[in-house]
C-alpha cells in the first residue's frame, strides 16, 4: 500500500478539487442548449441604435419565412415588411417552441429544452427585470391569460408554455396581463411589450391567414402610430417549421427603421441585444456576444 505522507496530501487536495470542478462543468454543460456560443462581447458605437419611446414585440409560432413574408395568405405582414426592414436571415435558437421565448428574455435557455410546464427560473436575470430596476416599463400582454400572473398551465386556448415571464420569481404578477388590457390609448403602453396570441391566432394551430388576420386587426392601428411616435414594432417567431436551420420571418417596423430587406444573420439573442442596447441595459448571457440589429437610421 503507497505511502502518503505530509508532502504529498496537499496535492491530492489540489487533484480532487480540480476533478470536482471538472465534474460540475460537465453537469452544468447540459443546461446549455447547443446552438448557443461563447464569442466575445461585441462592442456598440454609441448612437448607432436608436431610443424608441415604445417597443412592441409581438412573438408567433412555428412558420418557415416563405410562408409569411411574400406568401398570399399573409398580406398584412407582407405589407409591414415591404414598408419596414425585412430581416431575411433571422433564426430561432432552438426546437420546440418554449426555448426561444426564455432565450428572447434571458440571453439562454436556461436549460429549458422542451416544451414541459411549469417551468420555474427563479430569480435568473431577464429583459423585464433590467427594465424595472432602471425605471422602466415593461408588460406581457397574453391573449386568453385569465387574470393577471396565472401560473397554470394552460386556460382554453392560452398555454404557459408561450409566457415565459410567469417562469421568473423577480418579475411581478402585474407584468403578465391579458391581451384585452393592450390600452387603445398607445401613449399607456410600457417602455417594452410583449403581446402573445392565443394557439391558434398565433400560426400554431391555426393558419398563417387566422395569424395575419388578428395582426391587422388588433396591431395595424398602433403600428400606424408608431410612425409618427417614435416607437417600433417587431414581429419575430418563436422557430419555423422544424428546420435545422431554423429560418423564421422578423419585421422590424417604425420611424427608425428605413424599409428594405436585411441579410444580417440575427436570432432573438440579437433581438435582446438591440432592446439592451436601446436603453442603456448590459446584455444578458449570450446576447453580449450577439450582434444588434443594424440598418437603423440615427438622426
Amino acid at each position: 500500500m503507497p505511502v502518503v505522507n505530509k508532502w504529498t496530501r496537499p496535492w491530492l487536495r489540489i487533484v480532487a478539487s480540480l476533478a470536482a470542478v471538472a465534474l460540475a462543468a460537465c453537469g452544468n454543460a447540459r443546461l446549455t442548449a447547443a446552438p448557443e456560443t461563447t464569442a466575445p462581447s461585441v462592442t456598440v458605437a454609441a448612437g448607432s441604435i436608436p431610443r424608441p419611446d415604445h417597443v412592441v414585440i409581438v412573438l408567433m409560432e412555428n412558420e418557415d419565412q416563405s410562408r409569411v413574408v411574400g406568401a398570399p395568405d399573409a398580406p398584412y405582414l407582407t405589407s409591414l415588411a415591404r414598408t419596414g426592414g425585412d430581416f431575411t436571415n433571422s433564426h430561432g435558437i432552438a426546437h420546440p417552441s418554449q426555448g426561444n421565448y426564455v432565450a428572447l428574455l434571458a440571453g439562454t435557455t436556461l436549460g429549458v429544452a422542451d416544451d414541459s410546464c411549469p417551468q420555474d427560473l427563479g430569480d435568473q436575470p431577464n429583459l423585464v427585470r433590467q427594465l424595472l430596476d432602471h425605471n422602466m416599463t415593461a408588460t406581457g400582454y397574453f391573449e386568453g391569460l385569465p387574470s393577471d400572473g396565472y401560473r397554470g398551465c394552460k386556460s382554453g386556448d392560452y398555454f404557459r408554455k408561450h409566457n415565459p415571464l410567469v417562469d421568473f420569481s423577480n418579475i411581478p404578477a402585474s407584468a403578465s396581463v391579458p391581451f384585452s388590457r393592450f390600452p387603445s390609448d398607445y401613449t399607456q403602453l410600457p417602455t417594452v411589450s410583449f403581446v402573445v396570441p392565443n394557439i391558434c391566432n398565433d400560426m400554431h394551430s391555426c393558419s398563417v391567414g387566422t395569424g395575419d388576420t388578428w395582426m391587422k386587426k388588433n396591431l395595424s392601428g398602433y403600428a400606424d402610430w408608431a410612425v409618427t411616435h417614435n416607437s417600433l414594432l417587431i414581429v419575430t417567431f418563436d422557430e419555423d417549421s422544424g428546420s435545422d436551420d431554423n429560418l423564421i420571418p422578423t419585421i422590424v417596423y417604425g420611424p427608425m427603421m428605413p424599409p428594405g430587406i436585411n441579410d444580417q444573420r440575427i436570432d432573438h439573442y440579437s433581438i435582446l441585444r438591440t432592446l439592451e442596447e436601446m436603453y442603456g441595459l448590459l446584455p444578458l448571457g449570450y446576447a453580449a456576444s450577439a450582434q444588434p440589429l443594424t440598418g437603423w437610421k440615427v438622426s
